[in-house]
């Protein structure tokens, strides 16, 4: 926390305030430890993000306060976001990187690599729509959170939040990506069995809504997207020993996949059927 700090108070460019909530027992979702520092804040722009970061631009807060004044639409803003959410459970990017906008300096913990600068921006847009932004860092305003604020109810753990909030944003405003601010993230996060459930209670919240399609992914686009989706959800619960039943309970929730592309839900009940099978002979 400290070295946060000191990387704020040196790059952030105007006054300021840290709110600090301790949270070490690990007992409140970081849903409520957010909603907790934002009643708190006395600034308009609120700005919320992860301790395994270093901000590399300075007077970034000057500059995200700009983009806020220059874009009245604007209701969230993040350093990597993707713009198109699929059916299937996955975190803000659609598995197979379609559609991605994100400028961010990689570092990882989880493998031994060299850290790299990830610039997707594939129509070199200024200020790019997205459905949702990552959580290692984003802003909004007081008047944002005043109207949405964080799902604490439903999300009590530390997954899905920055989705979530994100698409209740977008309800009413833009979600956007900015290329004018730099970070390094030292780790690359790390998905789990407890991922997989969070990730499930929130498109079960918003299967009204999705797939939801900022940029306008074509149909063939849009088909292939929600495949490898699909299949890598499947692959996760293999992975982490989940009943493939839960596959069988995205593909059949609310008849989305059916009413969206009959020809694609066809395809991923075979599919389906066939994995289910497979398993069930190995075993």
């Amino acid at each position: 926390m400290n070295e946060v700090s000191k990387n704020i108070e040196e790059t952030v460019g105007l006054p300021y305030e840290i709110i600090a909530i301790d949270n070490s027992s690990g007992k409140k979702g970081i849903c409520e430890v957010y909603n907790q520092a934002a009643q708190k804040a006395q600034f308009e722009a609120l700005c919320f993000m992860h301790e395994d970061i270093i901000i590399e631009t300075k007077n970034w807060g000057s500059i995200v306060n700009k983009l806020f004044k220059a874009n009245p639409d604007l209701g969230l803003l993040g350093v990597a976001g993707g713009a198109y959410k699929a059916l299937a459970p996955s975190g803000w990017q659609t598995f197979g990187d379609i559609n991605i906008y994100m400028h961010i300096l990689q570092g990882f913990k989880f493998k031994q690599k060299e850290s790299l600068l990830v610039n997707h921006n594939p129509d070199n847009q200024k200020l790019p729509a997205v459905a949702g932004v990552d959580g290692v860092w984003f802003a909004t305003t007081r008047k944002i959170w005043n109207e949405v604020k964080f799902d604490e109810k439903t999300f009590t753990g530390f997954h899905a939040y920055d989705v979530d909030f994100s698409l209740a944003v977008g309800q009413k405003y833009k979600v956007a990506v900015t290329y004018d601010v730099l970070l390094t993230h030292l780790s690359e996060g790390n998905y789990d069995s407890t991922w997989v459930y969070e990730s499930m209670k929130l498109h079960k919240k918003w299967s009204k809504h999705l797939p939801l399609n900022i940029q306008r992914l074509t149909p063939k686009q849009q088909m292939l997207a929600e495949k490898i989706t699909f299949k890598k959800f499947t692959e996760q619960l293999i992975e982490y020993k989940l009943s493939l039943k839960l596959a069988y309970t995205i593909l059949w929730q609310d008849n989305r996949y059916a009413t969206t592309n009959f020809k694609l839900f066809a395809k991923l009940n075979f599919y389906l059927f066939k994995l289910m099978l497979s398993s069930k002979n190995r075993s």
